[in-house]
């Protein structure tokens, strides 16, 4: 691996590991150690699936609207907004009519996304 191989840019479409979440919803994930990034691409207003993990999971809202599901909670989010889901909490995005562009990091990272493929991978 190279020095060249550490840096990324979040509009290049041809690095990372390539993941459909679900219909309408696509990831371009880079692992390291510790800690894992998914840059997730949500169609206008499409939905994943509400699921949970035991990683912790930070998200950024980069680009467009949308509502985050958390828990029992329903919250509105627009660009800039942040978050943090524990682990094991249940979650779900839902794209506003324009779509929305999440920043997801995960620690530690998540085993299933190390590889490209579809779906959530756990329930």
């Amino acid at each position: 691996m190279t020095q060249a191989d550490e840096f990324h840019h979040l509009d290049a479409t041809t690095s990372g590991i390539e993941r459909e979440l679900a219909p309408g919803l696509a990831a371009r994930i880079f692992a390291g150690e510790h800690a894992m990034l998914s840059i997730v691409t949500i169609a206008p207003n499409a939905e994943g699936r509400v699921h949970a993990h035991p990683e912790e999971q930070w998200g950024v809202l980069l680009e467009g609207s949308a509502t985050r599901v958390q828990g029992d909670e329903e919250i509105a989010v627009r660009k800039g907004d942040f978050w943090r889901t524990p682990g094991g909490v249940p979650h779900t995005m839902r794209a506003g009519p324009e779509g929305a562009r999440v920043l997801d990091i995960f620690s530690p990272p998540r085993p299933e996304y190390r590889v490209p493929g579809s779906g959530f991978g756990i329930a």
